[in-house]
């Protein structure tokens, strides 16, 4: 029983990635361009760290993962 759950939340889990990335242009808002993440262009390099949109998933990945173990 639990592989067989586990398949099912895999798949729930790829359809919901599938629909985010077929979406994604249309949210008033973009992964990965939030308020909060660190970009610096310098001369010849730059750099780009995204802290909130780190923060955001962690949130959203802890929440989900504590919703299943209920």
């Amino acid at each position: 029983m639990g592989l067989g759950r586990a398949l099912i939340v895999l798949g729930l889990v790829l359809v919901a990635m599938g629909l985010l990335v077929t979406f994604a242009g249309r949210l008033p808002f973009r992964i990965g361009r939030l308020p909060g993440d660190i970009a610096i262009h310098g001369k010849n390099s730059s750099f780009y760290f995204p802290l909130t949109t780190c923060i955001l998933l962690s949130v959203v990945f802890s929440l989900v993962l504590w919703i299943f173990r209920r």
